[in-house]
């Protein structure tokens, strides 16, 4: 049975973020999509189903106390790892990335699945071992373990944004958790000397994006190709934009991948200055509500999980938007609720309600 006091404790304004950044991004994915063959219906009514799914599993998960997914924290994880190891094996290869598996009539990307198994497996670990002076690198080595075996084989798919991402969310909780400052700064050394190395392990095509997004002109019909069309478009909207269904670099498909990655530049091109500040102001607020709801809430894995969700949608927004902007390597990452994507659309909508569950339960015993 459902606990009747959830629903007086449901955070409305959570739920309204959720809503108008969801909103925003069907209208802009209308217009981003309806002069593509098959576009209205292809994206804009699917996507539409995604949300609608996402929004039915993250009441689910927002019904479930979450004291729960901690007692099954490592089972969550271990399934996860299973269908990203899958996805090496059966994957479906697209634009050279073997990164789905075919489930029915639908796609699934199991990395995306990955970041919220991460969060609560690495929420259960430092909960159950505390260090109230803080953490040693000794004292990280299983949850670097956790965090490292599922971003290797999601890096060999190859998936470099997907592996940042859960790179980030480990340091943003080690962070959030306490490390000591002398582990701290070694950690950062190690990082840096493991840099080359991990260079080395990089597809041609990934080095290739890095070093355009230092040389943009280097080569501007293949590497930099996204960056200039991308700058264009977010340059060309001004201050108030060129209008609703009027931008011209994604209805002339000059700019790739405008429905997904860079659907910000849609944003930007057709409501200007204006529009992309506003929707940046609702990411604001909802990150930092997250922040809120972790920092007040009733126990520590409450915390955790709470800054976990809260920091990877943090990481995905300010990658995508640097991306798209210029300042930052193009790595393929969606743009929260507002890009077109299934598996992206429902682990966000997961992580909305892992926030409300541990909001709503910080006044329920």
């Amino acid at each position: 049975m459902i606990d009747r006091r959830l629903w007086g404790q449901l955070d409305v304004r959570l739920i309204t973020l959720a809503f108008v950044l969801m909103t925003i991004g069907i209208i802009n994915l209308y217009s981003a999509t309806i002069n593509l063959p098959g576009g209205e219906f292809n994206f804009y009514q699917r996507q539409l189903c995604w949300l609608g799914i996402g929004t039915l599993l993250g009441l689910l998960v927002f019904f479930v106390d979450y004291r729960y997914y901690e007692r099954f924290g490592y089972h969550f994880y271990l399934l996860a790892l299973l269908a990203v190891v899958c996805v090496l094996i059966y994957g479906i290869v697209v634009g050279g990335g073997q990164r789905w598996i075919r489930i029915g009539l639908f796609t699934l990307q199991p990395s995306e699945l990955m970041k919220i198994a991460l969060i609560l497996a690495l929420a259960r670990h430092f909960a159950n071992y505390e260090r109230r002076e803080g953490y040693r690198l000794r004292d990280l080595s299983i949850p670097a373990v956790i965090t490292m075996v599922p971003t290797l084989l999601i890096a060999k798919q190859p998936d470099l944004g997907t592996a940042l991402i859960l790179i980030f969310i480990f340091l943003s909780i080690v962070m959030f958790v306490k490390i000591r400052f002398l582990s701290l700064l070694i950690l950062l050394m190690v990082v840096i000397l493991a840099t080359p190395f991990f260079w080395a392990g990089m597809k041609d095509y990934q080095c290739r994006r890095i070093l355009t997004f230092l040389y943009p002109d280097m080569d501007p019909l293949g590497a930099g190709y996204h960056i200039i069309q991308s700058k264009i478009a977010v340059g060309s909207g001004g201050i108030w934009g060129k209008g609703y269904l009027h931008g011209t670099q994604c209805k002339l498909q000059f700019l790739p991948e405008h429905h997904t990655d860079f659907i910000f530049a849609v944003l930007g091109e057709e409501w200007g200055f204006i529009g992309c500040g506003v929707v940046l102001a609702l990411y604001l607020a909802l990150i930092l509500w997250g922040l809120n709801i972790s920092v007040r809430a009733k126990d520590r894995y409450g915390a955790i999980l709470a800054f976990g969700v809260t920091a990877m949608i943090f990481w995905h927004v300010v990658i995508n938007i640097g991306m798209v902007l210029g300042i930052m390597p193009v790595v393929g990452l969606p743009l929260p609720l507002l890009s077109y994507g299934g598996s992206s659309a429902i682990v966000n909508l997961m992580g909305i309600g892992l926030l409300l569950n541990v909001r709503a339960r910080r006044y329920i015993f």
